[in-house]
This record gives structure tokens, C-alpha cells and sequence, in this order.
């Protein structure tokens, strides 16, 4: 019954790819077959190349740091991140959990992670968006290496500027945070910290700096993407 509503809903509706924006056939989600078999995937290049980790060098201690894909301002990936934060398609972040995770299990990657904790969005943009955008992808993670999901551990206390507003320099701002530490985890956690897009780090090095008030804290990261 629940396939039969959804394929009339389909007939007058139909579900077109985020990307190409034609319509998607049966068993395609969110991407056609075309745009996903030429998604630009990091991952793998990133077990080889050490740039998601030099991002952190001099700025705060990071285990393991990976990301799913390259994003670049023209492209699938562009075209995802926009859908998931600014139209509610929030199953993009489970698309890249999923996948995400079946690359960390294939490779036996952070399988000694205790927690998952994602980036926090100030509690306005939270109500006015109706979600954080790295939720989903988060709990994927973390139902995927059977852990707890932690939203709760930090807090975004100032209301700032989206990072595409920003020029470079301000993004490499670390002189003042607006991320404070609002729960602790229990002494020698190792704690894996997950945003939607990584750029120059910052970010998630403020959100690091708050993390390693927690004793004995080991802090590793995951993203959906990493930008070129």
C-alpha cells in the first residue's frame, strides 16, 4: 500500500536528482545513476594525502580526520549541502552517513570512538532551519560504530554570520568562539566531532578547544566534505 501512494504521489509529483534535475527512475534517491557514479569522492585520496590533517597542525591535536567528498562551488556536492541546509532535505545528510559509514567499517577506521558530537548551530538558525543540518549525518555515524550520539555537549552561544558570507581571513578567525562546552563526557573519551563542510578548519578547531576541557579527551573528525 505505503509503494502504491508512493508511486501516484510520484506520477503527479515527481522526484527529480538534486544535481541534474531530471527525473529520477525507479531505485534512484536523491541522485541519478549519471551524477552519482561522478560524485568527486575524497575519502579515499585523503587516506594518502594528509590535507584534512595538516589543517589542524599548530591549532589543536587531531587523531583521525576524514571526509567523504571534495566540494566545490559549482557541482553535486554544491547542490546537496544547499538542499540539505537551506530547502529541509535533510535525507541528504543520511545519504552521506550511510555511505560514510560503510567506508569506516570497511576499513576498520575509528572503531574505538566512544561518542559522536556534532557542530552545534545557534539555538535561532536551529528554530528557523527546524534542524541542525549534520544531525542525521551524525547519527548515522554513530548507529554505524554503535555509539552515543551526544547533541547536547556543546553549545553555539553567538548568532554568526554563515560561513559563505565571510571572506577568508574572517573564517580563519579563532580569536574569539562562539562554541562553549555545556556537558561533559566522562575522563579519557575519544570523541568524534562531525560538521557538514570543511574549509579552513576553523571551525572545527574552536569546537576542538572547547572539547579538550574533558580530561584525557582524543578528538578525531568527520565531515561530508572538504573544499578544494
Amino acid at each position: 500500500m505505503r509503494a502504491l501512494l508512493q508511486d501516484f504521489v510520484n506520477l503527479f509529483y515527481p522526484q527529480v536528482c538534486l544535481n541534474c534535475h531530471n527525473s529520477l527512475m525507479a531505485g534512484e534517491e536523491l541522485l541519478c545513476i549519471r551524477c552519482r557514479s561522478q560524485l568527486p569522492l575524497a575519502y579515499h585520496d585523503l587516506k594518502s594525502d594528509d590535507k584534512m590533517q595538516r589543517l589542524f597542525i599548530g591549532r589543536t591535536p587531531v587523531e583521525q580526520s576524514v571526509s567523504l567528498f571534495y566540494y566545490e562551488k559549482i557541482g553535486a556536492i554544491q547542490h546537496m549541502i544547499h538542499a540539505l541546509k537551506y530547502q529541509g532535505r535533510e535525507e541528504v545528510g543520511t545519504f552521506m552517513g550511510q555511505w560514510l559509514t560503510q567506508l569506516l567499517i570497511e576499513d576498520g577506521i575509528l572503531n574505538d570512538v566512544d561518542v559522536v558530537v556534532p557542530v552545534p548551530v545557534h539555538p535561532k538558525r536551529k528554530r528557523l532551519r527546524g534542524y541542525n543540518q549534520v544531525t542525521k549525518f551524525g547519527k548515522c555515524l554513530s548507529d554505524g560504530l554503535d555509539v552515543s550520539f551526544r547533541e547536547s555537549v556543546l553549545l553555539k552561544k553567538h548568532h554568526t554570520k554563515k560561513q559563505a558570507q565571510l571572506s577568508q581571513t574572517m573564517r580563519s578567525d579563532e580569536t574569539q568562539s562562539p562554541y562553549v562546552l555545556q556537558e561533559h563526557l566522562p575522563e579519557g573519551s575519544h570523541v568524534l566531532l562531525v560538521d557538514d563542510v570543511i574549509t579552513t578548519g576553523t571551525t572545527l578547531s574552536l569546537c576542538c578547544r572547547e572539547l579538550a576541557k574533558i580530561s584525557n579527551v582524543r578528538i578525531s573528525i568527520a565531515t561530508m566534505a572538504i573544499s578544494v
